[in-house]
């Protein structure tokens, strides 16, 4: 592993990105080398150590992707400016890592694209504990087959814009391949009114925003007589900057192409 990686953080004084450049002052293998955000940020051109308190760090808060440098960018900011990154990324040879969730899918197949020729980690969630659950539920939904009802509940706090999360998404997705089924087909977005009985195929995903909560995901497994229930509750972001950081040490080594983090943790079969 290369020595004194230098990362770029988009989104620099965002919820994430300020956890994101606490856990690399706190990375000996990890440095940060710039730190973005959009141009109409009213701290553009402050020190961005001062920005988020912890002093001054002698990098300021820039606008836009524009010089060269550095060896990997982190972005947990939106769609479009990770598809920006991603595209610079391409451009100057630079590794990254996204965290951002709520791409639709013409933007996930420009991804897959662009991601050809760029090291690339993209993941709906970095936490260590909820790829471990991805992998978890799969084999739980196979085991239990067609006679157990599937819901998925997640809560997240009042700012977060995309519904379901990007997490429970790929949750839906992952058990819905398990057992043989699409998604985009049997998947069911809350529910109201008289609407008959649960069919045995759907995946009912049902959404809660209150608050502070940072993130919580529930996998329901309903039977007859019994009910199974897999939970992973975030207490705070840094574990998905944990996450990112080890995405990072590790994506800059790798060769070109399209990663999530079950190839970061190790755990694909």
């Amino acid at each position: 592993m290369k020595e004194n990686i230098k990362a770029i953080v988009v989104g620099a004084a965002g919820r994430m990105g300020i956890r994101i450049i606490h856990i690399i002052r706190e990375t000996p293998s990890m440095e940060l080398y710039r730190a973005i955000e959009r141009p109409d940020h009213p701290s553009i051109g402050k020190d961005i150590g001062e920005v988020i308190g912890l002093g001054t760090l002698g990098i300021p808060l820039s606008e836009g992707l524009k010089e060269k440098g550095g060896d990997v960018m982190i972005n947990f900011s939106n769609p479009t400016a990770s598809l920006e990154s991603l595209k610079f990324a391409g451009e100057t040879g630079l590794a990254i890592v996204i965290g951002t969730t709520g791409l639709n899918q013409e933007q996930m197949e420009e991804v897959k694209a662009l991601s050809k020729n760029v090291r690339c980690v993209l993941a709906p969630n970095m936490s260590v504990g909820m790829n471990l659950m991805f992998r978890i539920v799969q084999d739980i939904a196979r085991v239990l087959g067609p006679d157990y009802d599937i819901e998925i509940l997640e809560a997240h706090h009042r700012l977060k814009k995309d519904s379901p999360s990007g997490t429970a998404v790929k949750l839906g997705e992952l058990i819905a391949d398990a057992v043989g089924r699409n998604l985009s087909q049997v998947g069911v977005y809350g529910r109201k009114g008289m609407i008959g009985e649960r069919t045995k195929e759907e995946i009912g995903m049902q959404v809660v925003r209150a608050g502070d909560i940072v993130g919580e995901h529930t996998v329901l497994f309903g039977g007859i007589g019994e009910r199974l229930e897999v939970i992973h509750r975030a207490h705070s972001r840094d574990n998905f900057a944990r996450g990112a950081i080890k995405a990072a040490l590790w994506v800059v080594s790798q060769p070109n192409g399209l990663y999530d983090m079950q190839d970061v943790l190790g755990l694909k079969k």
